[in-house]
């Protein structure tokens, strides 16, 4: 049987001013640090391409978005220098996001969990349907959302990240997240959904690329030190999953 966290990709596909990324992972969409890394790239790589207007962020399946980090790789960590890299992985993807100068579009079909929360808070325009809950499991199994929180508290307000951080057990719905400014539009259907997203497309391939950068400078100001507090967030979680209790946690988790 192939190894889960060889399995999955991340591809780009550039049309007519847009970048489109999607990955897969027969796990729910879940991310191991290979593919994280590959997203990283593949965003900074498009946010360079001068032809490039504008990015959708997406992933394959119709009920699942993302459901966050590998649990193979997080019950494989044994030492800090191995756990704080598993847990930059998010990390970097979120700062390419951040530092990308090109507006990213987020298509969020169905559930998001731990990281992919923390994916869908990073985009700069958020499109989901009604299947898109959302949950932020890390307290469940002995961690903590320390990475991801900050780009969910940006988007969400600290009420909302702390409610879903301490509640690591519960779903809230795409209607939360949509009142609470995750999400700018939710949809019945992927169809509707996509309609709107091309729509909204075709008209920031005709604004101005200099406009939408200073903008996108505007929205992230005062994350500048990301780079930094993302790392030490890691740090964090990296010495935590070393823990007997976190252990114990993620396989009673996995057992489920």
């Amino acid at each position: 049987m192939q190894d889960a966290t060889l399995q999955g990709h991340v591809q780009s596909d550039f049309s007519d001013g847009l970048a489109t990324i999607e990955f897969f992972h027969p796990l729910s969409n879940s991310l191991p640090g290979r593919l994280l890394a590959q997203l990283a790239e593949q965003i900074t790589t498009a946010g360079q391409r001068e032809e490039v207007r504008v990015i959708l962020l997406k992933s394959s399946g119709e009920r699942a978005f993302c459901a966050g980090a590998s649990f193979d790789e997080l019950s494989s960590i044994e030492d800090l220098e191995t756990g704080k890299k598993f847990f930059s992985g998010f990390a970097q993807v979120i700062n390419a996001m951040r530092k990308c100068p090109k507006l990213i579009i987020g298509r969020i079909q169905g559930k998001a969990v731990g990281g992919g929360v923390g994916l869908a808070s990073s985009v700069d325009y958020c499109f989901a349907t009604k299947h898109a809950a959302v949950k932020l499991s890390e307290l469940a199994v002995g961690i903590g959302p320390f990475v991801v929180g900050p780009a969910v508290e940006r988007k969400l307000g600290l009420s909302g990240m702390s409610e879903l951080a301490i509640n690591a057990t519960g779903w809230r719905s795409a209607g939360w997240a949509h009142q609470r400014g995750l999400y700018n539009h939710v949809f019945d259907t992927a169809e509707e959904m996509d309609e709107a997203i091309h729509s909204l497309i075709a008209k920031l391939k005709q604004s101005n690329p200099k406009a939408m950068a200073g903008l996108k400078d505007i929205f992230w100001q005062g994350t500048e030190h990301w780079d930094a507090l993302l790392t030490e967030r890691a740090a964090i979680s990296g010495n935590l999953v070393l823990s007997d209790f976190t252990k114990n946690a993620i396989a009673a988790f996995k057992k489920k």
